[in-house]
């Protein structure tokens, strides 16, 4: 899906779609996509070929405060989102993923996400 016009879709979602034409993901090897908003962040297992949805994890899930010590930053519990969907992807069996950052640049708490799920024994 190619955009028309640059007003129509902000600056974010124009690079998502340019690492999208690139980035695709597989049974073996699936997409880890991960998206922020401003107080949360959301990551998934997705393979593209079928178009599931293989697992997730985010910073809104019942029991998710439990992983974290009290004041942690929203960088310290995106590192643990980035473990925790590592642990969910080796439960299903996955060991290597493609990273797809959503079209956010790559620092912050993108990478730690990245490297939560690195140092939880996911290969990029």
């Amino acid at each position: 899906m190619r955009y028309q016009y640059k007003s129509q879709l902000n600056s974010r979602q124009r690079r998502h779609l340019r690492v999208r034409a690139k980035v695709s993901g597989s049974a073996e090897r699936p997409r880890l996509n991960v998206f922020r908003s401003s107080a949360h962040i959301y990551a998934q297992l997705i393979d593209d070929t079928r178009g599931v949805t293989l697992a997730a994890a985010s910073s809104l899930e019942p029991g998710f405060a439990d992983r974290l010590s009290d004041g942690t930053t929203k960088t310290d519990k995106a590192k643990v989102v980035g473990a925790l969907i590592a642990e969910r992807a080796k439960d299903a069996g996955i060991s290597k993923v493609v990273f797809d950052r959503g079209g956010f640049k790559y620092h912050g708490r993108v990478k730690a996400v990245a490297d939560g799920a690195r140092e939880a024994g996911l290969e990029f």
